[in-house]
């Protein structure tokens, strides 16, 4: 896994300023919780290099990210797959993109864990949400990823898909290990699939410390 810090962060939209001065340091996968508009998916967009931060660094294992050269993953809620693609071409988007070789091997297996098989040439448009997200998942997961951006991935889905969507996740997570950072405003969501939680409140970052009762203690920080 890579280490990714920030530090003196800071972005803001006009005159308005979202966050700043963030100094942060994350592993492994982290999952950012807090409400709707704190910043959670400007933080999220400025470091996959979607959001120019007014100020401050972004680094990498100690070295300065740079989107067009760091091999990073970014899974919208939106799902984020071109219609005029098949699902093939789709998942094998970012590499091309990013002029990486396609691990054919990595391919097949994406295919088959993803119960994708069979649909390699099939158009979005012909898929269900939930496979739409399987597609989404193998592009990024293709691309070997340094960093994975995630933001709010499975808030569209039923209930069902996107807890099958979860834990297959966490099995490609273990298996990959990418450092990943999580969105979501779901708390049982941050608990299951984060290895530590991230409270975002008032434009600031706070590390939440494991407790016996950290769903209610999140679920409290969220409305009051």
């Amino acid at each position: 896994m890579n280490d990714l810090s920030i530090r003196n962060l800071s972005a803001a939209y006009e005159d308005r300023s979202i966050f700043s001065n963030l100094d942060f340091d994350f592993r492994g996968c982290v999952s950012i919780i807090g409400r709707s508009g704190c910043g959670k998916s400007t933080l999220l967009k400025t470091i996959a290099g979607i959001v120019k931060p007014s100020s401050g660094k972004i680094l990498l294992d100690g070295f300065e990210l740079d989107p067009r050269k760091n091999l990073i993953g970014f899974m919208p809620q939106s799902f984020g797959l071109l219609p005029w693609k098949t699902v093939r071409e789709n998942i094998e988007l970012a590499c091309r993109i990013k002029n990486q070789p396609i691990d054919r091997e990595t391919f097949a297996s994406l295919i088959y864990r993803l119960g994708l098989f069979g649909m390699e040439d099939r158009y979005p448009r012909e898929l269900s949400g939930g496979q739409r997200q399987r597609v989404a998942v193998g592009r990024n997961f293709l691309l070997h990823p340094e960093l994975l951006l995630m933001d709010e991935p499975f808030s569209a889905l039923d209930a069902i898909t996107r807890e099958e969507l979860q834990l297959l996740f966490l099995e490609l997570r273990h298996d990959f290990k990418p450092t990943t950072i999580l969105v979501t405003h779901d708390v049982d969501e941050a608990i299951l699939l984060g290895d530590s939680i991230v409270l975002m409140s008032n434009g600031k970052l706070n590390r939440i410390e494991p407790r016996n009762d950290l769903a209610n203690f999140l679920r409290r920080s969220l409305s009051s």
